[in-house]
């Protein structure tokens, strides 16, 4: 598979919807794992991240101005037994919740059980109920060691300076078009969490982007940095650096 330019392909679609990228960082030392939402409707932009105390949840900017939280207010990203889990919607707690009832034990089997316990909960969902749209669930599971899979349940070795793209749509428009195909193999250049974020933000098309995150975690300590990009802010800084 061709690897592609992560920050091209996002730079040149004005609306890929809510985007997962999971991947290693060039000098092969870190994991890393971003991911952003974007929106059209008011009820969608008038969202953050912020922290909590297993990764991140949605909030409104103002509470007063929240028409509907279906689909819209959940963990995108949420920690367990170092597995982090990145989704777009509430089936993170589903992932959470079957990897919670494993049993682990040894590191290797450990592993495997995560990686069955992953596409089984996968298995119990379906895409998003918001006709005509039907938007896909885009999920990732990042592995201690680096590795990491998708919600097609195909896993990945972490390879220096690459990673894999997901998003929910294809391109704006109406109906918005599904994400059809493999996760695009892109390259991941930049050497920490807040060089990335910048690069990231800096292409998401202005009137859409939300919201971003982006962690690089070193594989030997397991230390990571945690970056926190909102364009409202509600309570938290805009940035957060942690």
């Amino acid at each position: 598979m061709e690897k592609q330019s992560f920050i091209s392909l996002l730079s040149s679609n004005p609306y890929p919807g809510r985007g997962i990228v999971l991947g290693t960082s060039p000098d092969g030392l870190k994991s890393v794992a971003a991911y952003f939402i974007m929106g059209r409707s008011e009820n969608s932009r008038n969202r953050v991240f912020v922290p909590t105390p297993d990764g991140i949840r949605t909030q409104a900017h103002d509470p007063n101005k929240m028409t509907n939280p279906e689909l819209i207010i959940y963990h995108p990203v949420r920690e367990i037994e170092n597995y982090l889990i990145v989704t777009n919607g509430d089936q993170t707690d589903t992932i959470r919740d079957a990897i919670k009832n494993l049993d682990l034990k040894k590191q290797d089997q450990d592993q495997n059980q995560v990686k069955i316990a992953f596409q089984s909960a996968l298995d119990t969902r379906t895409f998003e109920p918001d006709a005509p749209n039907y938007t896909p669930r885009i999920s990732g599971l990042l592995f201690p060691d680096g590795g990491f899979s998708l919600s097609i349940l195909k896993s990945y070795d972490g390879m220096p300076g690459e990673g894999r793209f997901l998003h929910t749509y294809q391109k704006d428009g109406n109906p918005l078009p599904s994400f059809e195909g493999e996760p695009v193999r892109v390259s991941l250049d930049a050497p920490n969490a807040e060089i990335l974020a910048n690069t990231i933000w800096d292409v998401m098309d202005e009137g859409n982007k939300i919201s971003l995150y982006v962690r690089y975690t070193d594989i030997q300590s397991g230390s990571y940095q945690t970056v926190l990009l909102n364009k409202l802010s509600s309570g938290f800084r805009g940035r957060q650096i942690y």
